[in-house]
């Protein structure tokens, strides 16, 4: 048995090793992204601020620490997915054997069951500050992390995704052997409010599945 680091991992390495398959859209993954959801006075308040501190601050030079502490967790700890049930956790380790091969890893973010310590993780995110980066390819450790919370599931549970590049933002799910990305979301505009509603819906997914 050998072992091999998230970092390792690209779209076309798992799909050869693993049997993955991309496909266009997945139902799960399009309920995800048509959640509706209109934010109140006070939350277009704090997306607008949010999103203006990137675009004049000079977001898209911020290294991968910026990013995640002055845009990220921001994000995602406002869109109210923490609780006693589960939680977002920065930089946890993960590991399974899959096929004799030894994953481990450490996930940039997860939203898993658990308010100390993460048990059972529903949702995978890997973030970047550029488009290519010598430490990896940020779809590709996404994907590796959501394939190993799915055996952390015993395969029965579909398991979400994102992976993150400066301001744009890619949601995907996993389901059985089939895999979906979205069109990405800039967090420099409008959308910002759409990745809102994302991870507003997010917390509605992981409510039917645990």
């Amino acid at each position: 048995m050998r072992k091999s680091n998230f970092r390792e991992w690209t779209l076309d390495s798992i799909e050869e090793t693993f049997g993955l398959v991309q496909v266009r859209s997945l139902p799960i993954l399009d309920e995800l992204l048509s959640y509706k959801y209109e934010a109140d006075a006070y939350e277009q308040r704090y997306l607008t601020t949010l999103q203006e501190d990137y675009v004049t601050l000079g977001g898209d030079d911020w290294n991968e620490v910026e990013l995640e502490n002055k845009f990220i967790s921001p994000l995602i700890v406002f869109s109210g997915i923490a609780n006693r049930k589960y939680s977002y956790f920065l930089e946890r380790e993960m590991s399974e054997v899959i096929n004799d091969i030894e994953l481990l890893g450490k996930v940039d973010g997860m939203i898993a069951t658990g308010f100390r310590n993460p048990k059972k993780p529903y949702f995978c995110l890997s973030e970047y500050k550029r488009g290519t980066d010598p430490n990896g390819d940020p779809k590709g450790q996404a994907l590796i992390a959501m394939l190993v919370a799915q055996q952390q599931n015993d395969n029965k549970k579909p398991v979400f995704g994102s992976y993150i590049i400066g301001r744009n933002w890619c949601f995907m799910a996993l389901v059985g052997k089939e895999y979906a990305i979205s069109t990405d979301f800039s967090g420099a505009n409008e959308e910002i409010f759409d990745i809102h509603r994302i991870l507003k819906s997010l917390r509605v997914q992981i409510e039917k599945l645990i």
